[in-house]
């Protein structure tokens, strides 16, 4: 874990709230892993950071993409080059695409696409041919397909049938769960929750990167704690904090 101060590159608006910002973060990005975050300061008004998903790493280049939620976020989404970030990272525990066989698909619904580009490149530069599902609310919502299909095959669905498939991501996933080896899948907890059976059901391995919020970042005040299936020979509850033992999780561990 490193902390930079890193000076802004390139900014997008892509509409609906999100924003995406690259900057030069040497240190941070030569440790990064996909489906790792890191943590950033957003004005000098807010003392908590804000957590975010690593979208990609390109040699000392990091890219994130967020949506607008608050004062924090509404900060962050002003910054344009040459502005400098206070950067806290990589966090987390992320994906670990070996474990998922040569046809991993990578699957994001929303604001959980991004951590699954870099992922999606980290499978391929292993040696995978890896696939990916992505879902949105409707064509303004979407993004970064052209990054994704550039790495592999690439399924875009809509709630409202705007763009690509009409439905949601769990239909496609069961229309193509033959032709896959695994499963990373980063998105709100029913849609994480509905592809962990699906996968189960095939028999196939997958991860799941969690979304809780979080304060500190680094497992020390407790806040994004997640629930976890009890191991032999352990009684009461058990819980994991999203921060620092994921936000991946064998999906198997997770209680839903």
């Amino acid at each position: 874990m490193k902390q930079e101060i890193c000076i802004v590159t390139d900014r997008q608006e892509y509409g609906s709230g999100l924003f995406a910002l690259t900057f030069h973060a040497p240190q941070i990005a030569a440790e990064a892993k996909c489906g790792q975050f890191v943590h950033i300061t957003c004005g000098e008004g807010n003392l908590l950071r804000r957590p975010i998903s690593i979208c990609d790493v390109e040699g000392e280049m990091l890219k994130i993409v967020f949506q607008v939620k608050g004062e924090g976020t509404e900060w962050l989404s002003k910054r344009s080059p040459k502005h400098k970030l206070d950067v806290l990272g990589s966090l987390g525990h992320g994906f670990n695409t070996d474990a998922l066989g040569e046809r991993p698909v990578m699957i994001g619904g929303g604001i959980g696409v991004p951590p699954m580009l870099y992922t999606m490149k980290n499978a391929k530069a292993n040696g995978a041919t890896p696939s990916a599902i992505l879902g949105f609310r409707n064509k303004d919502a979407v993004i970064l397909t052209e990054d994704f299909e550039k790495v592999g095959t690439t399924h875009i669905c809509t709630d409202d049938g705007s763009f690509g498939t009409h439905g949601f991501v769990t239909a496609e996933l069961e229309k193509h769960i033959s032709e896959y080896t695994g499963v990373c899948a980063c998105g709100p907890k029913p849609m994480l929750k509905a592809i962990a059976q699906i996968a189960e059901k095939a028999g196939i391995p997958c991860q799941v990167s969690m979304e809780e919020r979080m304060g500190c970042g680094i497992g020390a005040c407790l806040v994004c704690a997640c629930e976890l299936k009890l191991r032999d020979g352990e009684q009461g509850v058990r819980y994991g904090h999203v921060c620092k033992d994921g936000p991946v999780f064998d999906a198997k561990e997770v209680v839903w």
